[in-house]
């Protein structure tokens, strides 16, 4: 009975196996098996590179020979069959065990001691390639790096624009990781709660999927969005070619967010009044909690069962009083005055620059970090640590410089405040969910409910606007 074989080809990616290399492997298996009077009973094709082990085509024939359902082995050539040194040593376990291996473009006897040698020469050089080639890849992806440009896929806010080219920011999207920094930065959301509202407002990948809690976290973290590249593997960071999403500064507020959470227990739900109103009868905090898409703010203490209001009743309740206030017409001249003695402070062109200083004192700490890693002082990890947090200092006091206003914006940007405050209820009602709870926290000195009446007691600095 004539024997059977199994016919192993293989090509490095799933690219080159739309290509003819498959085909050709086959055709050159065929010829040989023709030649020497072998039957390939079953093919086994790979579309994976050799240089890692655990293969799943590879590793199933193996279990499938182990087994006794083949003969023997027919392959290409030697590195069609491992690039690394252990499924190499597989390879020659196989002949040992007395099942045939053979290599159809190369003519090696494997039974021989001679043969053997060889083909473990020609294996050991297909390593040595292989693990000359990472070196070189991975020199011209450090390479990239340092000159600004990221070399792997465009993080979500970003678009690829071609091989050596800079990302460009995704008009799609990048709003949307600003709004989500901005939200994390108030420290009012978890990152649970924060996946549903960016879920709510039409964050999706770029396939259009749900983006979960983790892509969040790694969004929020990397420093990618102001404009930086991180080397992973040595952590390193370096000004990038592409535009910043969002601030420096605003980048650094999430990150001391994110270490603060670390220390706390992320809150269950964000809850618009979590914490700011109070039972007046026993000065208790009102609970909120979530039933049938509704909040509502309860006091669970039991001499008082009745305190029970809905969040929407509280939003009305703070509108209504809003619409009756404004700033008292004192602190409005009393801001006026302080503007204007700031503003008699502000040169539009300054005799010294604070940020340049900063930055060049940097740049010596920098240096002087650089000498300690010489000298032994600290380790590869701590230098890179220290280096991305003075990088995005950096990054920092240079937006601070370039966004400078000059004294007619400010004055501008004073006056406006004042005409703001003038509408407090319109104000409010187009805040967002974190700029409402600032704003009743400072309008309003007391915050209580009383059976389902809302409470509120309005600070020295507004009175009660004429109608």
């Amino acid at each position: 009975m004539q024997k059977q074989y199994f016919g192993y080809v293989r090509v490095s990616t799933v690219k080159q196996g739309e290509g003819v290399s498959l085909e050709a492997q086959r055709d050159a298996i065929e010829r040989y098996c023709v030649q020497h009077g072998l039957n390939v009973s079953q093919w086994f094709e790979e579309k994976e590179t050799a240089a890692k082990q655990g293969r799943t085509v590879f590793t199933h024939m193996l279990t499938e020979l182990n087994m006794g359902h083949a003969d023997g082995l027919v392959i290409h050539k030697i590195d069609r069959s491992a690039r690394n040194l252990r499924d190499w040593a597989t390879i020659g376990e196989l002949q040992d065990a007395g099942i045939d291996v053979h290599f159809a473009a190369e003519s090696v006897d494997f039974t021989s001691r001679g043969g053997r040698l060889t083909a473990d020469i020609q294996a050991v050089i297909a390593a040595d390639f292989i693990r000359n080639l990472k070196d070189e890849t991975r020199k011209g992806i450090v390479g990239r790096i340092k000159q600004g440009l990221y070399p792997h896929k465009a993080p979500l806010g970003y678009l690829d624009t071609g091989r050596g080219q800079p990302k460009a920011i995704d008009p799609e999207r990048a709003h949307m990781v600003r709004e989500m920094f901005a939200l994390y930065s108030t420290g009012q959301y978890s990152l649970n709660s924060l996946t549903e509202t960016m879920h709510t407002f039409g964050f999706r990948s770029k396939s259009g999927r749900k983006i979960y809690r983790a892509k969040i976290d790694q969004i929020l973290s990397n420093p990618f969005m102001v404009g930086l590249v991180t080397d992973k593997r040595s952590g390193a960071t370096y000004k990038g070619q592409h535009d910043a999403i969002i601030p420096a500064e605003l980048f650094n507020k999430v990150q001391a967010v994110r270490k603060d959470r670390e220390r706390k227990k992320s809150t269950r739900h964000n809850l618009l009044m979590r914490g700011l109103f109070h039972c007046r009868g026993c000065q208790n905090a009102m609970i909120g909690e979530r039933q049938k898409g509704h909040v509502y703010y309860r006091c669970h203490t039991r001499e008082c069962p009745s305190n029970s209001i809905r969040e929407e009743a509280m939003s009305v309740a703070i509108i209504e009083c809003l619409s009756k206030t404004k700033i008292a017409a004192t602190e409005r001249s009393q801001f006026s005055r302080w503007s204007a003695q700031w503003l008699t402070c502000v040169s539009d062109v300054p005799s010294r620059d604070t940020s340049a200083v900063s930055i060049s004192k940097l740049e010596q700490e920098l240096n002087t970090l650089t000498d300690k890693l010489l000298s032994g002082v600290i380790d590869d990890e701590t230098y890179a640590k220290r280096k991305r947090s003075m990088t995005l200092r950096r990054q920092e006091l240079e937006e601070h410089a370039k966004n400078r206003k000059s004294k007619d914006q400010l004055r501008r940007d004073c006056q406006q405040f004042l005409e703001l405050l003038e509408n407090l209820a319109g104000l409010y009602e187009n805040a967002k969910p974190h700029e409402k709870r600032q704003m009743v926290e400072l309008c309003f000195s007391n915050r209580t409910v009383h059976q389902k009446n809302v409470e509120l007691t309005m600070p020295s600095w507004l009175e009660t606007a004429s109608t």
